[in-house]
């Protein structure tokens, strides 16, 4: 691909990601809930989420996934249920001195929470399906062209966020009494409640 192209997708890529929807939601929540440690796997799952549908987009897959449409209905309802079960432990969990990630949360169940979102998430789907092709020559692809554009996703949503999770974090660390860390925890159970909404309204 040439400089130009590859300058366009970033910046077209980059403010699909910085504008915040049902992923950034979620991980500034899991952030100020769980720390950067606890919000890491979400990242990775929401990564992992955008490259599937990249790969769609790239191998003029489109039709598969409309075909498929049915599928992302359920893992979309089921990504935002378990986001409100998430909600719930945070919202009833009993703050302290120790990290407030709930106990039952792995870091695998974080990172399928993340995939679930972004397979189920609309600006998603639209982005890579309808917005990437305007952007891209398609039939000019070929594999160093697959592994820049690739190596452009990985490298934007670890930046982005990477950057969120930190900032969330960093502002969990600024309250350190049981009564200010409730609240924090309030605020990231209502935050992951609200993440699921906008999952299931953005249809």
């Amino acid at each position: 691909m040439d400089i130009f192209t590859l300058l366009t997708f970033t910046i077209a890529y980059a403010i699909a990601v910085l504008v915040p929807g049902p992923g950034v939601a979620a991980v500034v929540a899991r952030a100020l809930g769980g720390g950067f440690r606890g919000a890491f796997p979400m990242v990775l799952g929401i990564l992992a989420g955008d490259l599937v549908y990249f790969v769609f987009a790239v191998f003029g897959l489109a039709a598969v996934a409309h075909y498929f449409g049915p599928i992302f209905v359920v893992i979309r309802w089921a990504g935002a249920a378990y986001l409100l079960y998430v909600a719930y432990k945070f919202w009833t969990a009993r703050p302290g001195a120790e990290q407030m990630k709930p106990k039952s949360e792995s870091a695998l169940k974080t990172f399928l929470a993340g995939f679930s979102l972004t397979m189920g998430n609309p600006k998603t789907i639209v982005f890579y399906l309808a917005i990437l092709p305007t952007v891209i020559p398609l039939d000019q692809m070929n594999p160093v062209a697959f592994a820049e554009l690739t190596f452009i996703v990985v490298v934007v949503l670890l930046i982005i966020g990477c950057g969120y999770a930190w900032l969330a974090s960093a502002a969990r660390e600024m309250f350190r009494s049981p009564k200010a860390l409730g609240r924090l925890n309030k605020t990231a159970g209502a935050m992951m409640a609200t993440a699921a909404g906008l999952v299931v309204w953005q249809h």
